[in-house]
């Protein structure tokens, strides 16, 4: 398919607001209880393009921006936070870090294979003892033409519909800290290669979290991805993107949960008079648009910048940034939302039908503060960049 015109794109947006909306929101009533995603969820995500539109044309994608992108994320990410969860990997982690990193074999290979879900890739990093920085403890030791892999991983998302996973282990314990790591794509079913279940999380249902485990993998060094020692590099420059993506998907969120507030203070009446007409409740409204208007201006500056240099300078701390500042409206977004719906919105979406599901976005919203690092992660980040540049001087809006 060719590049999208303006009003192609402003179609599709709000085809995909619908979707969010409508069947997804739908069928997370039954994921709430089972956590486990409906195979017609893979499919509608199929055939509205989800998995394709953000590939590059080489590949059956539609070449869009970052700016394109991070609007389609934005309508999906309205819909339930799972499925969100899912979507916004399927279009930034699950290719690009293959894109970015693999050898022209591995591309040839799976590339094409990622437009309809017929590959999905999820990426274990994170460790129970290890964290997710360069003191992860899982080994992989090369002997010949093959690496060994042992250890675990803890709080993997989308283990139950993966076809690969990218992992990053030690290679080499006694390198600089920057360089012990590296990246390896491993086939699920790999011998050695252990899920180990998780229970629910308190949102985001469905998105398949679980345990790894492996004992004396075996994996071909044609796995490898970028060189030996780059892991740590694959890691930040991935998440440096992906980050900003978080901060797009609060943003869909905050935006529904704004308009779902001034919905109901227009309908909730309280001695003669809505409860929109009090002057308490407009200056709660006021404090969540400008969060939202605020976000919004955040994250579509970080994706103008990204289109223009994706290496240029501030990248990394300004996806940070955006992520950081996504969790603070998110946080005062949601509360002045509940305390606005009052009782009903305490209990689960039957009582706000009319409304929106204030409860499970209430819950939802929540993971986004563990995703791709806590907020004490996103200010080291800030903090290690902006000192490095001797404050953002070279920082222009131009």
């Amino acid at each position: 398919m060719s590049k999208l015109s303006k009003s192609e794109l402003e179609a599709y947006l709000l085809k995909i607001r619908d979707l969010a909306q409508g069947p997804f929101d739908e069928m997370q009533r039954e994921i709430e209880v089972t956590n486990v995603f409906p195979d017609e969820f893979y499919k509608l995500s199929a055939e509205n393009d989800l998995y394709r539109c953000c590939l590059p044309s080489e590949y059956g994608g539609w070449d869009l921006s970052e700016t394109e992108i991070m609007r389609i994320q934005e309508e999906f990410s309205r819909g339930p936070g799972g499925m969100r969860m899912h979507l916004h990997h399927a279009m930034d982690l699950n290719w690009r870090v293959l894109y970015d990193y693999g050898s022209e074999e591995l591309k040839k290979e799976i590339m094409p294979k990622f437009h309809d879900k017929s590959v999905y890739i999820n990426w274990a990093i994170t460790e129970q003892k290890g964290g997710t920085g360069a003191d992860l403890q899982s080994t992989a030791v090369k002997d010949g033409d093959d690496y060994i892999i042992n250890g675990e991983k803890f709080l993997i998302s989308h283990t139950d519909c993966c076809d690969y996973t990218y992992i990053t282990c030690v290679t080499d314990p006694n390198a600089p800290k920057d360089k012990r790591l590296s990246t390896f794509l491993l086939p699920q079913g790999t011998e050695g290669f252990e899920t180990i279940p998780m229970p629910h999380m308190m949102g985001c249902r469905g998105a398949g979290h679980a345990g790894l485990k492996f004992t004396n993998v075996r994996l071909p060094k044609k796995y490898l991805l970028g060189e030996e020692g780059q892991g740590l590099e694959i890691s930040i420059h991935s998440l440096s993107v992906s980050r900003a993506h978080i901060a797009c998907s609060n943003l869909g969120m905050v935006q529904r949960m704004l308009e779902m507030t001034i919905k109901r203070a227009k309908d909730r009446v309280t001695f003669g008079k809505p409860i929109a007409d009090r002057q308490a409740i407009k200056v709660k409204i006021a404090d969540m648009a400008t969060y939202v208007h605020a976000l919004r201006t955040m994250v579509y500056e970080f994706a103008k910048s990204y289109d223009t240099d994706p290496n240029g300078p501030f990248i990394e701390e300004k996806a940070a940034m955006c992520k950081l500042f996504s969790i603070w409206a998110t946080k005062a977004v949601s509360d002045e939302m509940l305390e606005i719906f009052g009782g009903i919105g305490y209990f689960e979406e039957d009582c706000t039908i009319d409304y929106g599901p204030v409860e499970r976005m209430y819950r939802d919203c929540r993971a986004m503060w563990l995703e791709e690092g806590t907020p004490t992660v996103q200010r080291i980040t800030i903090a290690r960049n902006v000192s490095r540049h001797g404050g953002m001087t070279e920082y222009s809006f131009d």
